[in-house]
This record gives structure tokens, C-alpha cells and sequence, in this order.
């Protein structure tokens, strides 16, 4: 991993994004921590352009945006359209549609995905997977999240693992990362701990449970291009979470210190 490879996550700082005004301070922030790149998720609706010129403005970079799941299915040609202006190949199906309880109801998703997904790779662009827990429920033997990949094309579908999810639904991230080989073109980091009356919390990266090093090195044989800090709660200030999660991965993962893991 290179710090050129270090992405935020709007999401993160969604209340501090609701339009281009704010918008702008954050960026500013978050490339002041150090970030290389943003992920364009949970931002207010300002027109793309002005999302360019302001990401751009501040010497960062659109790794990925998310889009909804509905939109990507039923109306792709406006999603494409949207990466387009971006600036990005990349985006990320965020969360389930529709019901995903039976095995016909995933097969469903998984054709549809499909579809999509090669509709954007037409366009130069790249579908990939956001998991969150509830894909690691088990239907016939398989997770849903083993059936989504599994009944997709691999150029048409890819992935965006969300390691505390992963862990979350009781799956391993480092073991996660090395099944998508040449799949994974996306990881969102978001640490796994556990707070108050013994439950799991989202948490700094470095400051909970995760086997980072093995995580990375995973992440990097498997192809990763762009590490996305990621955490949907925070216990105070979000921007400060994002710089004690980046200084971390700057004195803890880049370069051969990642490698070490190996």
C-alpha cells in the first residue's frame, strides 16, 4: 500500500457535506490529514461539476462513488453517466434493493448485477459489491454474498469489501480479500472493537481488533487499487477519527511494512 492509495470516505462526514459551501471546508480537511482520494458517498446533491472542481481544487482525487442499488439495476445509463462526469471508473452496488431471504431472490439480484454490471464494462466503467452483514446469511449451504460472486462474471461484478462487516457477519476479512483475487479492486477499512456493554463498535483503524498487516497484504495480492477509510459512527469529532486512522496506516501499513505480513 502507498499513501497515494489512501482514500476517505464522504460517508464518514456526511453531515459535514450537505452542500457545496460545506462540502469544500471538508475537502479542504481531509486533505489537509493527508488523504490522496475521497469517495463520493452521502454528499448533499451539488451538481457534479461543482463536485470536480472542488475535489480537484483541493489536489484530491474521485476514487469511487456509491450509488443506489435501484438506480444501478433499473436505470444504469444515468449511473454511467454520473461516473462519467465524476471523472471515475468505479462504483459500488451500497446495499440490498430488494429481499434477499431466498435462493431465487439472490439469483435475481445476481442477473441483474450481471446485467448491469456488464453494461457499465461496455462503458469502460466497474461494478463492484459493497457487503454489509447480512450477506454472510447462509441459503442452501452458501452465504449470499459466496452466491452473488459466484453466479456473476467476474468482469462484470467485483468487489468492495467492507472488512467490519465481513467480521460482523462472521467471516474473515484476510481470507475474504484473498478469495476475490483479481476481484477486488476496492476495500473499505473500518476496524472491528468492542465498547460498552460488550458490543461490537466501528473504531479507528489501529485501534480494534483486525489483523491489519495480513488484511493489506491480502488486499494487495488480490489487486487492490484503492484503500477506503470507512467508519460510520464515530465517538466524536469524524475528522478527527479519519486522521487517527491515517496516521496510523501511515506509520503502520504503507509500504514494507505491509508487506511484512506476508
Amino acid at each position: 500500500m502507498q499513501l497515494s492509495q489512501v482514500a476517505a470516505q464522504c460517508y464518514t462526514i456526511r453531515d459535514f457535506c450537505k452542500d457545496a459551501a460545506a462540502f469544500a471546508v471538508s475537502m479542504r480537511k481531509v486533505k489537509g490529514i493527508g488523504y490522496a482520494a475521497v469517495q463520493i458517498s452521502g454528499v448533499g446533491p451539488i451538481p457534479e461539476a461543482e463536485v470536480v472542481r472542488i475535489v480537484t481544487g483541493e489536489g484530491l482525487k474521485i476514487c469511487a462513488t456509491h450509488e443506489s442499488g435501484q438506480a444501478i439495476c433499473d436505470d444504469t445509463q444515468q449511473v454511467i453517466d454520473r461516473l462519467g462526469k465524476l471523472g471515475t471508473p468505479y462504483t459500488a452496488y451500497p446495499w440490498p434493493h430488494v429481499p434477499l431471504e431466498t435462493i431465487e431472490q439472490v439469483r435475481a439480484l445476481a442477473k441483474s448485477l450481471d446485467r448491469a454490471g456488464a453494461v457499465m464494462r461496455a462503458a469502460g466503467q466497474v461494478l463492484t459489491y459493497h457487503n454489509h452483514q447480512i450477506e454472510f446469511k447462509r441459503i442452501a449451504g452458501r452465504t449470499v454474498l459466496d452466491i452473488l460472486f459466484d453466479e456473476t462474471d467476474p468482469r462484470n461484478l467485483q468487489g468492495e469489501l467492507d472488512t467490519y462487516w465481513v467480521q460482523t457477519g462472521g467471516g474473515e476479512p484476510t481470507a475474504w480479500c484473498a478469495k476475490l483475487k483479481n476481484r477486488l479492486p476496492l476495500l473499505h477499512l473500518k476496524d472491528y472493537a468492542i465498547g460498552a456493554n460488550h458490543a461490537a463498535v466501528m473504531a479507528e483503524i489501529g485501534s480494534g481488533n483486525l489483523d491489519w498487516a495480513r488484511i493489506v497484504a491480502a488486499a494487495e495480492q488480490s489487486g487492490c487499487r484503492w484503500f477506503i477509510v470507512e467508519q460510520d459512527v464515530c465517538p466524536g469529532d469524524p475528522f478527527a477519527s479519519l486522521k487517527t486512522s491515517f496516521d496510523w496506516i501511515a506509520a503502520n501499513l504503507v509500504g514494507q511494512r505491509a508487506s511484512a505480513g506476508r
